[in-house]
C-alpha cells in the first residue's frame, strides 16, 4: 500500500503561507506529497524562494503547468534533478525542452515495503496552448514496457470534458488522473471501474477569497469593461486544497478530498 498526497496549485505568498504551515501535519500520514507550484510566484510558475520553502515543509516532488517557464529559477533547478523534482508536462513536442515530463520515485510504502511510484504531467489542449497530444504522449510512455510502478498523472487542462475523457482512456493502466489549473475543487471524486482514481480538480491552495487566486477587483473589470485590467494575488486568509489516495499494483484502493481553510 502506498499513502500519497496530491496538493493543488499553489498561488502566490497566501498559497505558500498555508502549505508551509499546514503541509508537515499532513505529511504525516502519507508516505510521498505531490505538490503543483504551477502559480507559486506570484500567481505565476515556480522560482527557487518557493520551491525550498515546498520542500522544507515535505514536498517529495513538484508539477508545473503552462506557466513552467516563466521564472529563470526553473531553468537552473531543472539542471539539478536530486534538489529540485521537477516534472513539467510532458508533451512538449520539442525533444530539447528542458527538465523532464515523468519521474519514477523509490517509496518506502506502509509497513516499511519498497515501491515505485511514477509522477506525470501533461498539459491540455481545450483553450490552451497548442502542444503535442496528451493522449498520444500518455500512451507513448505507458507502452515502453518500462516498470513504472503505481503511476500518478496530473492533468494541467482547462475543459473538464478532456480531463474525464483522458480518465477513461487511461483506466486500469494507471493509479490516478488528478487535475489541476481550473482552481475549483470539484465533487466527483471517484474511482473508475477499471482501478483507476479520478477528480477533475483538485482545487487549488491559495488566497480564499478571491477570483481564483486574484484579488476581485480586476476581474470584474475585466467582465464589465471587456478590458484588462493589471492582475494581483489577493490578501487575506488561504486555503488548501488536494486529494488523499491509497494505491497497489497501480489501482487506486481509496481516494479522498482535502481541504483546509485557515481560520475555519
Amino acid at each position: 500500500m502506498l499513502r500519497v498526497l496530491f496538493v493543488g496549485d499553489v498561488f502566490g505568498q497566501p498559497g505558500r503561507r498555508v502549505l508551509s504551515a499546514r503541509l508537515p501535519e499532513l505529511r504525516k500520514g502519507v508516505d510521498f506529497a505531490v505538490v503543483n507550484m504551477e502559480n507559486s510566484a506570484g500567481g505565476f510558475g515556480m522560482h527557487r524562494e518557493a520551491a525550498d520553502a515546498a520542500l522544507k515543509a515535505g514536498a517529495d516532488c513538484f508539477t508545473l503547468g503552462n506557466h513552467a517557464w516563466h521564472h529563470r529559477d526553473v531553468f537552473t533547478m531543472m539542471n539539478d534533478e536530486v534538489t529540485y523534482p521537477i516534472v513539467r508536462p510532458l508533451n512538449y513536442s520539442d525533444p530539447g525542452a528542458p527538465g523532464v515530463g515523468w519521474r519514477t520515485f523509490d517509496v518506502q510504502g506502509e509497513g516499511g515495503s519498497r515501491e515505485r511510484l511514477t509522477v506525470v504531467q501533461v498539459l491540455g489542449r481545450v483553450f490552451m496552448e497548442a502542444l503535442a497530444n496528451p493522449f498520444r504522449a500518455l500512451d507513448d510512455l505507458l507502452d515502453r514496457g518500462e516498470d513504472l510502478g503505481n503511476i500518478l498523472v496530473d492533468v494541467h487542462a482547462e475543459a473538464t470534458s478532456e480531463k474525464q475523457a483522458l480518465a477513461w482512456h487511461l483506466d486500469g493502466r494507471v493509479a490516478a488522473v488528478i487535475g489541476t489549473h481550473t482552481h475549483v475543487p470539484t465533487a466527483d471524486t471517484r474511482i473508475l471501474p477499471g482501478g483507476t482514481a479520478y477528480q477533475t480538480d483538485a482545487g487549488f491552495t491559495g488566497p480564499h477569497d478571491s477570483v481564483i487566486g486574484s484579488d476581485p477587483a480586476a476581474p470584474i473589470q475585466r467582465f464589465l469593461t471587456e478590458r484588462h485590467d493589471r492582475y494581483r494575488v489577493a490578501d487575506g486568509r488561504a486555503e488548501l486544497n488536494g486529494v488523499r489516495l491509497e494505491l497497489e499494483w497501480n489501482r487506486a484502493v481509496k481516494i479522498e478530498r482535502v481541504r483546509i481553510v485557515e481560520g475555519e
